[in-house]
């Protein structure tokens, strides 16, 4: 995957899992002070939040109902975005829910696989940008997706290819978004594609992708003892982003080496319990694979909510006993320094060493303080939002057996992808940080 450039450069993310997937190609309007767009590879879309609509639409003919605006994209975010326009409107038609047991429908985004605007889109893609730009729109983002739509008691349906454009809110009339669209259906044509959709959506992007996992350290670095959760090693924390209390840990690594299909995989996966990456129910207790262009991606995030917060926890309790040492080792220092020079030269030299010791103990206590400060600090902002955590995807898993013969153990494993620029810098195989010693 090729990773962030900077506002006006072509921002290309790709992942290839079983097939390639378009998710998504993002750029950031130069003349707009807007953060950078995310990485959704592992976590689907980045944190997508919706102001106010812009009045100067509602009176648009091309404009979309209040209603269809503010629920289009009502299940994909906690903080869902608002449809500006879209085209597509008379085959995929809104249908607003009616009556006493009226309820709206909820969408999933995903990536696209294997279509035939996944070949042209690195040439398609910088001409739509180009497009965008030569008008003046204040965009957030150009991303390739689709959509799930799932209803109570039926099966989910999937909708059309889409190339989803973000506008800073207030920023684009409906009747704008309309003209470009046409625009970008017309380049479409040129390049062969005709199956794919525009919508327009008011939405601010926020950088929602965690940091590469840590190295891990030797004894004399203070951190060490805090830091191994959050290390690629053996027995890290682990849980998923649909059931993230029901915590456990990575159990080994493998190299993949041959897929399914005979063909050679540089893959490595992760290892753990069935009962840990997914739901153990009778209904739900079947062979899972992840496999198809359209099947809804299972995450693996570092740590449960709760192990989260111990985490922190843990963190001050070091920070504390560390400030108890600088209490006692500051009260040694006062009392040698308080104490007379002693006329006995041999007394007098060992007073000294021992206030040098002294100095020097309260010196590295005072420089742990200061270290494990900075972790926590640089913890917080970078790993508190459960999806920058995110270190993976679940791949397979069979059925829960009890009984299995010859040893008449209980089969209950599953394997998860790991995230390449989450683990690719530190990962070291099958390697357990025991802290220090």
């Amino acid at each position: 995957m090729f990773f962030f450039a900077y506002y006006t450069t072509l921002i290309i993310l790709c992942s290839e899992f079983s097939e390639s997937v378009l998710f998504c190609i993002g750029f950031a309007c130069e003349s707009c002070s807007f953060g950078l767009p995310t990485s959704p590879t592992f976590s689907d879309v980045s944190h997508i939040s919706y102001e106010s609509r812009s009045s100067a639409s509602s009176s648009s003919v091309h404009a979309v109902s209040d209603f269809e605006a503010s629920s289009y994209y009502l299940g994909i975010s906690d903080d869902h975005p608002h449809l500006l326009f879209r085209t597509g409107r008379e085959e995929y038609p809104f249908v607003q829910p009616r009556g006493s047991q009226a309820y709206r429908l909820s969408k999933l985004v995903q990536g696209v696989y294997g279509t035939p605007l996944n070949t042209v889109w690195g040439t398609v893609g910088p001409l739509v940008r180009d497009l965008i730009k030569s008008q003046k729109i204040c965009y957030t983002s150009i991303d390739v997706a689709s959509f799930v739509t799932h209803e109570t008691d039926k099966e989910d349906s999937f909708g059309p290819v889409v190339i989803w454009m973000g506008v800073y809110p207030g920023s684009t009339s409906a009747d704008t978004a309309h003209d470009l669209s046409q625009d970008i259906l017309d380049l479409l044509k040129g390049y062969g594609i005709e199956d794919v959709e525009i919508e327009w959506r008011e939405s601010v992007f926020w950088h929602a992708v965690g940091p590469p996992l840590l190295r891990t350290v030797g004894n004399k670095d203070t951190t060490v003892d805090v830091r191994g959760p959050l290390t690629a090693a053996l027995s890290i924390p682990i849980a998923t982003a649909e059931r993230p209390d029901n915590q456990g840990s990575l159990g080994f690594f493998f190299h993949e080496g041959v897929d399914q299909a005979g063909n050679v995989s540089n893959r490595v996966l992760g290892v753990s319990c069935r009962h840990v990456l997914l739901k153990t129910t009778k209904m739900h207790n079947v062979t899972y694979e992840l496999k198809g262009a359209r099947m809804r991606h299972n995450y693996i995030q570092l740590f449960s909510f709760r192990r989260f917060q111990r985490f922190l926890d843990n963190i001050k309790v070091q920070i504390g006993r560390h400030g108890t040492m600088v209490d006692i080792y500051s009260r040694g220092v006062e009392t040698f320094e308080a104490r007379e020079k002693s006329e006995d030269p041999e007394v007098a030299a060992d007073d000294e060493e021992e206030l040098g010791e002294a100095r020097q103990r309260l010196a590295k206590e005072n420089k742990s303080i200061a270290d494990l400060e900075k972790f926590y600090f640089d913890v917080m902002p970078n790993w508190s939002d459960s999806a920058r955590r995110n270190i993976g995807i679940v791949h397979y898993s069979p059925a829960i057996t009890l009984n299995v013969k010859p040893e008449g153990y209980t089969e209950d494993w599953g394997t998860f992808v790991l995230d390449e620029d989450k683990w690719k810098a530190q990962f070291k195989g099958n390697v357990l940080d025991l802290g220090s010693f």
